[in-house]
């Protein structure tokens, strides 16, 4: 997080997922819920490893799962992640293991986003991927949305401390 003019960057993080329809922008709510709850300043953004669905809205399982709990991703369309993507976030967040391994392919020697698993976020699901509700029932989406919450609390407590640590 680079400061510009005496300020404090504001610190940007991008959720990424396989199509960009159901993990990561339900994680886009929810870290945007979460940080206007607490007052803090974050750019958020998502993307997919694919291109299937690119330019789509979330899948209506999603935004309802979103919507039952307050917080609207109904504007948000999709799109491929790409290597820039590691310059211009501070933190690129995968959803699971696969798209983790993606992510690592993909980012350029010189990239300088921290390269993250999401529920590395939520104690006691280290190590875990967020499990992908797309060919399930409404069930998994709510609780994707409940792991997503979790760990969205835990990466804002990260960011938080990593603010303070950068200007301490």
């Amino acid at each position: 997080m680079t400061e510009q003019s005496g300020q404090p960057a504001i610190p940007r993080v991008l959720f990424v997922c396989l199509g960009n329809i159901c993990r990561s922008p339900m994680a886009e709510g929810a870290l945007r819920h979460l940080a206007a709850e607490r007052g803090v300043a974050l750019e958020i953004d998502s993307a997919g490893t694919g291109n299937w669905h690119r330019g789509h809205p979330p899948d209506r399982r999603a935004q309802a799962t979103a919507e039952a709990y307050g917080v609207d991703i109904c504007g948000l369309r999709a799109r491929q992640v790409k290597a820039g993507d590691f310059h211009a976030f501070d933190y690129v967040v995968a959803m699971d293991g696969d798209n983790y391994r993606n992510l690592q392919r993909l980012r350029p020697r010189d990239g300088t986003a921290q390269l993250l698993l999401m529920l590395d976020h939520l104690a006691g699901r280290e190590g875990e991927g967020v499990t992908d509700p797309y060919y399930g029932g409404d069930d998994g989406f709510h609780t994707v949305w409940h792991d997503i919450m979790g760990a969205a609390g835990g990466l804002l407590d990260r960011i938080l401390r990593d603010q303070r640590g950068a200007s301490g």
